[in-house]
C-alpha cells in the first residue's frame, strides 16, 4: 500500500461500513503505527436505505475507537433519478470525495470488483477504455488521488482477514438484491464460471491489465492528432475527415472527454462525425450532447454548454467592482484601471450592460464610418451561437465597447490617460 503514499499524507478511506471498506480501515490502522500517515474516513450516508442511520452510527463508533476522524456526509438522490439508482449514488459519493481535504481517497475495491466491472461494461458494449478497469492510482487534476490498495486481493481474503481480527461490520440488505445488475452477476452468474474456471478472477483482471495498455496507446494517438487538429478549444473537421473512420473517433472521444462529457454510444459518435466531416461550410451544425451543444463554424467544431436562452431585453450595472459575474450570458466581465488603451474614464457615466436588439451601428476604427455591428461581429469571426450573448457595453445610451470589436472612437483613451480595459472571459 505504501508504495504510492508518501509519507505524512493526508489519506481518507471512503468508509460504508461493509466487510471491504472496514477491513482497509484496518489495514491503514496497523500501517500508521510504523509508516507516518495522516488518516481520516467519509461516510456517504445516502438515505436510501432504512439502516443508512445505522450504518453512520457504526461507522462513526469504529472511527471513534481508532481515534481517526470521520466526516459523515448526508446526500440527496432526488434529483438524479435520470440516472438510476446505482448510478445516482456513485456519481454523488465521488463528488464528496472530490471535496475531502486529503491528498489521497482510499477505496476498497478489489479483484472481484475489478471482474465484476469488466462483465457488466463487457455486457454494456463498452470499448478498450471500459473494459480497462480501475487502475490502483488513479490522478485527476485540482483533485485527490484515488487510490485502490486491495485490487490485487480476492473478496474471500479480505473475508478471512476480518474473521481473523475479529472485525466488525455491517451488511447492505440490497447486496442481496439480484434486480441489480452487479448482484446478478454475483450471485447467479460468476459462481457457475467459478465452477468451470476457478482463475477467472484472475484471468479477467490480466484482461483488463491489457486493454488499460491498448486504450493507454489510444490516448497518446489522440493526443497526437489533437495537437494537429484542435486549436483555440475548437476541432479541425477537415483534419477528421482525413483520417481513418476508426482514428478519427478516437480523435472525437478525446475531444469530448476534455470538456469531462460522457461518452456517445457508437451509433451516435458515427452521427456526429458524418455531420460535422460532410456538410457545407457555411451550413450551420448543432448536436446536442450531454448538456452541450456542438456546433460547426468556419471547419471547426466548439463544444458549447447548454443555457437557457437570455432576456434580450435584460440590462446589468457595473458599480465598479473589478468583475462583474454574467450568469445568465455565461461569462464574466472584467474591468482594470490603467493608463494604456481602453475607454477614457473621464468620459464614463452610467455604465450598463445590454444584449444585442439588432439594427446596433458601431465605430471602433477612427478611419472609418459607423457600421452595422452584424457585420462587425462577423467579420471579427465570433461564432453566431455567441452573438446574441456577447455583452455590450454602454455609457448612458450610447454603445461604447464590444468584447473582440473594441472600444467606440470618440471613447477611445489618449495615450497617458486614465483608461478602462474591459475583457470578457467565457469557457468558449
Amino acid at each position: 500500500m505504501i508504495n504510492h503514499v508518501a509519507p505524512e499524507s493526508r489519506l481518507c478511506i471512503a468508509l460504508s461500513g461493509g466487510v471491504d471498506s472496514v477491513v482497509l480501515l484496518h489495514l491503514f490502522t496497523l500501517l500508521r503505527a510504523e509508516y507516518p500517515l495522516a488518516l481520516s474516513a467519509i461516510h456517504v450516508h445516502h438515505g436510501i436505505s432504512p439502516n443508512a442511520d445505522h450504518w453512520a452510527h457504526t461507522c462513526q463508533q469504529l472511527c471513534t475507537k481508532l481515534n481517526i476522524p470521520l466526516h459523515i456526509s448526508r446526500i440527496s438522490l432526488q434529483h438524479r433519478a435520470e440516472l438510476g439508482l446505482e448510478a445516482a449514488a456513485r456519481h454523488a459519493r465521488y463528488a464528496e470525495f472530490q471535496h475531502q481535504d486529503a491528498e489521497y481517497i482510499a477505496l476498497a475495491h478489489h479483484r472481484d470488483d475489478q471482474a465484476e466491472t469488466f462483465m457488466l461494461q463487457l455486457l454494456r458494449g463498452a470499448g478498450a477504455k471500459g473494459l480497462a478497469g480501475m487502475p490502483v492510482l488513479r490522478q485527476q487534476p485540482g483533485h485527490p488521488l484515488y487510490l485502490r490498495p486491495l485490487l490485487d486481493s480476492d473478496r474471500s481474503a479480505i473475508l478471512d482477514w476480518a474473521k481473523q481480527y475479529e472485525l466488525h461490520w455491517i451488511e447492505d440488505e440490497s447486496n442481496q438484491d439480484t434486480r441489480y445488475a452487479r448482484n446478478f452477476l454475483r450471485h447467479d452468474i460468476l459462481p457457475l464460471l467459478n465452477q468451470r474456471y476457478p482463475a477467472w478472477r484472475a484471468t479477467i483482471a490480466r484482461s483488463a491489465h491489457n486493454l488499460a495498455e491498448a486504450d493507454q496507446l489510444l490516448d497518446e494517438l489522440a493526443q497526437l492528432d489533437a495537437a494537429q487538429a484542435i486549436h483555440n478549444q475548437g476541432i479541425n473537421c477537415q483534419y477528421l475527415a482525413s483520417l481513418t473512420p476508426a482514428r478519427a473517433r478516437n480523435l472525437l472521444r478525446h475531444f469530448l472527454a476534455t470538456h469531462a462529457l460522457g461518452m456517445p454510444s457508437q451509433t451516435r459518435l458515427a452521427e456526429m462525425l458524418e455531420q460535422l466531416m460532410h456538410a457545407d461550410a457555411d451550413s450551420s451544425i448543432t448536436i446536442s450532447h450531454d448538456g452541450h451543444t456542438l456546433h460547426r463554424f468556419k471547419h471547426y467544431a466548439y463544444l458549447v454548454k447548454q443555457l437557457p436562452p437570455p432576456t434580450h431585453n435584460c440590462r446589468w450595472h457595473w458599480q465598479g467592482e473589478a468583475q462583474l459575474t454574467l450568469t445568465e450570458l455565461g461569462g464574466i466581465l472584467t474591468f482594470q484601471h490603467e493608463r494604456a488603451n481602453g475607454l477614457d474614464m473621464n468620459k464614463l457615466h452610467d455604465i450598463n450592460i445590454r444584449l444585442r436588439q439588432g439594427g446596433e451601428t458601431f465605430r471602433p476604427d477612427c478611419q472609418r464610418p459607423n457600421r452595422r455591428l452584424k457585420i462587425l461581429l462577423q467579420e471579427a469571426g465570433i461564432p453566431p451561437w455567441l452573438r446574441d450573448r456577447t455583452p455590450l457595453i454602454y455609457s448612458g445610451d450610447t454603445l461604447i465597447h464590444v468584447p473582440g470589436i473594441g472600444s467606440a472612437c470618440d471613447w477611445q483613451a489618449k495615450p497617458g490617460e486614465e483608461a478602462l480595459q474591459i475583457n470578457w472571459l467565457t469557457d468558449t
